[in-house]
């Protein structure tokens, strides 16, 4: 085996080990509390820098639209870094650190969720955004990477991608972001599909009649 491909048996060895030591309980409980802010019609927040960033808009696009089921909750989605107008607008004429931080404080309100996505869980816009979402009362999640950083020991959960290498710590969170979107689009089908099929059946006898 060559140099070059040892080095991309190594990878794909140490992506194994570090989705096999992903905590399992923390991700269920994201798919509960997501779950109920679409039941009661919370708004979820999603945001990021660089790489993470582009997971934060893929996990809004995936949680709007790949989880919808006919008659379920819908999910209410923001991805606080794809306006790139008012993203520049806040950075030029405030700072850059306050991108996010001045979107939440006009559109958050008390129940809602916010996904914060930093590999090195000490980015100053993510770390100002969670201290707004605090402040009004908001439910706060993290995606971070290898010891947390800072974002660890602000938000209501963190989940760590156990690696030090950036490039992996991005493969788990979008890892993350398929698997609990996934996992709301089977509880609601399991949890309203036979719904429909009851509604299905009960038309038809009314219309055979």
């Amino acid at each position: 085996m060559s140099k070059n491909m040892q080095n991309i048996s190594t990878y794909f060895a140490e992506m194994k080990n570090v989705v096999a030591n992903l905590p399992v309980e923390q991700i269920d409980q994201i798919v509960d509390i997501l779950l109920q802010g679409a039941v009661t019609r919370r708004k979820v927040f999603i945001f990021g820098n660089g790489g993470s960033a582009s997971t934060a808009s893929h996990f809004a696009c995936d949680l709007s639209k790949n989880t919808l089921v006919e008659g379920a909750p819908k999910f209410r989605v923001i991805c606080l870094n794809d306006n790139i107008p008012l993203i520049t607008a806040w950075a030029n004429d405030t700072a850059y650190d306050n991108i996010f931080a001045a979107q939440l404080s006009v559109l958050v309100e008390p129940g809602d969720i916010i996904i914060a996505i930093s590999c090195s869980g000490n980015s100053g816009n993510v770390l100002n955004a969670i201290k707004v979402a605090h402040q009004n009362n908001a439910f706060t999640i993290a995606f971070t990477g290898d010891k947390g950083g800072k974002i660890k020991d602000m938000v209501d959960i963190c989940v760590l991608a156990p690696t030090p290498r950036i490039e992996q710590q991005e493969d788990i969170h979008l890892i993350l972001e398929h698997c609990i979107c996934a996992n709301i689009r089977d509880r609601l089908l399991q949890e309203y599909a036979p719904k429909l099929e009851l509604e299905a059946a009960v038309s038809k006898v009314t219309v055979d009649r």
